[in-house]
């Protein structure tokens, strides 16, 4: 009896790992994308467009720009290829759900999903139109590149990319299945220990 109690639990643990994880990404995905989009109208309607605004001096500023093109306004006459690629994204992570089944992967598609939404909606809704929309970016650090580069400016979806990449970054050294299943050296073993206990 024993012996089957283990794998039938095991067999019921992994449908409900995988609906707190798809949870824990529609979650956290809303909250990137309401407060991107929240933050993005309230600049809109209160902050003067090309103006610094100091918040905390040089260190935190608001500076309204609309963004044509990729992070750092680069490429910015081919801003239909990232609306492309942003819906390619969208599509990639709604595939990838029915396999997740790790808290740590849903955490970096929620980031990713929430964030990528953000930017799209605006390339999809914004001035000068669909799908050609440019991005509104607010958020200025002049500290984060320093003449002669471009000043850093960006906004909630960009930190939810961003922290997205750092997070993949540390995903892929620790070598963390999607499926929430253990890593191979952890796995074999269990699957050691489970045959001893079965041996004695």
């Amino acid at each position: 009896m024993q012996e089957q109690t283990a794998p039938e639990s095991a067999e019921n643990a992994a449908p409900s790992r995988h609906r707190v994880s798809a949870l824990a990404l529609l979650s956290l995905a809303i909250v990137v994308y309401a407060t991107d989009q929240l933050t993005k109208n309230w600049v809109v309607a209160n902050l003067p467009e090309g103006r610094s605004v100091p918040v905390l001096g040089e260190f935190l500023q608001w500076h309204f720009v609309r963004n044509p093109g990729a992070a750092f306004s680069m490429a910015s006459g081919a801003t239909w290829v990232f609306t492309l690629l942003a819906l390619g994204v969208v599509g990639a992570i709604i595939w990838q759900v029915r396999r997740l089944g790790s808290r740590t992967w849903a955490i970096f598609f929620a980031l990713l999903l929430g964030g990528v939404l953000g930017n799209l909606t605006d390339r999809l809704t914004r001035d000068p139109g669909f799908p050609v929309g440019h991005v509104i970016d607010f958020i200025s650090t002049p500290w984060m590149f320093p003449w002669p580069l471009s000043p850093a400016i960006y906004n909630v979806a960009d930190i939810g990319i961003v922290s997205a990449m750092c997070l993949f970054v540390l995903i892929t050294i620790l070598g963390l299945p999607i499926d929430g299943s253990p890593r191979a050296g952890k796995e074999a073993t269990l699957e050691e220990a489970t045959t001893e206990e079965v041996e004695s």
